[in-house]
């Protein structure tokens, strides 16, 4: 049987970590990397890192750091792919194929894409005719207006014509090898995934759906397992807090019985 994946979300701003709360208010949290060993020494099962910079600066106005101050997303690229064990997936700001190829060159296992297959369908076909289904997750934003589940792009500030199931199943049809479900109304609220949102596209679409957004504590991950069919479970805010986050809820799950694989912690000397 298929194991269950617990996979960490890392949100870059201008340099920096940071934790996110309705895709508007954002705190900084720390280094880019160091953020990237941890979550790789409590063995997650994967990583995804997405890049929300609003404008192409990543100075941490910091010299006095013993890490590298980066100035441009593809140089972290380069140094979070040295650090990890994981498979990692990498998004923002791509828009042509190019700029897959060059996240792959540098270390990316997939890539995530939001708002460009939303201006231009035909864009998930086209990467996945060119690097395999496998490496393209398609990320879905959605936004409850007028109790309906609407797909936002843009950072969550712009709505658009469709509605969760319809463009998932777009996707799926384009050659989407994932979807990353994310909840702008439960981002960063801690009150726990959006349950019928889950199932009203995991139970549209064949391809594998990373449930992500609200997650409070642990047992939102046992919910979302018993009560969806998705295929993994993300967060971000939760795991920055707890020293050895993704062991300890990696260690909840397993000793509770689903299906992950059993927990460990290794150690990283390449820093």
């Amino acid at each position: 049987m298929k194991k269950n994946r617990l996979i960490p979300v890392l949100l870059l701003r201008d340099g920096w970590i940071v934790q996110s709360k309705g895709f508007s208010r954002y705190q900084n949290l720390g280094n880019p990397t160091i953020a990237v060993k941890r979550l790789s020494e409590w063995a997650a099962d994967e990583l995804i890192y997405l890049d929300i910079s609003k404008e192409s600066n990543y100075d941490l106005r910091r010299d006095d750091l013993k890490h590298p101050n980066r100035h441009s997303f593809l140089e972290i690229i380069d140094d979070v792919s040295r650090y990890t064990f994981m498979p990692i997936t990498v998004g923002g700001k791509i828009r042509t194929l190019s700029d897959i190829e060059i996240r792959l060159k540098k270390g990316a296992d997939k890539i995530s894409v939001n708002t460009k297959p939303l201006e231009d369908k035909s864009f998930i076909s086209k990467a996945s005719k060119e690097f395999g289904a496998q490496c393209i997750v398609v990320s879905i934003d959605i936004k409850i207006i007028n109790d309906k589940y609407v797909v936002m792009k843009k950072g969550g500030k712009e709505a658009t014509e469709y509605e969760a199931i319809e463009w998932a199943k777009i996707a799926e049809d384009m050659g989407a090898g994932e979807i990353l479900l994310n909840s702008v109304d439960r981002d960063g609220k801690r009150n726990g995934y959006d349950i019928k949102l889950l199932n009203n596209v995991a139970n549209s679409v064949k391809i594998p759906v990373i449930a992500l957004g609200g997650v409070g504590k642990w047992e939102h991950f046992e919910e979302a397992l018993d009560n969806t069919k998705i295929d993994a479970i993300a967060a971000a805010n939760i795991f920055h807090y707890i020293d050895q986050s993704v062991y300890l809820a990696k260690n909840h799950l397993f000793n509770k019985g689903y299906n992950f694989r059993k927990p460990f912690i290794i150690s990283i000397n390449r820093i």
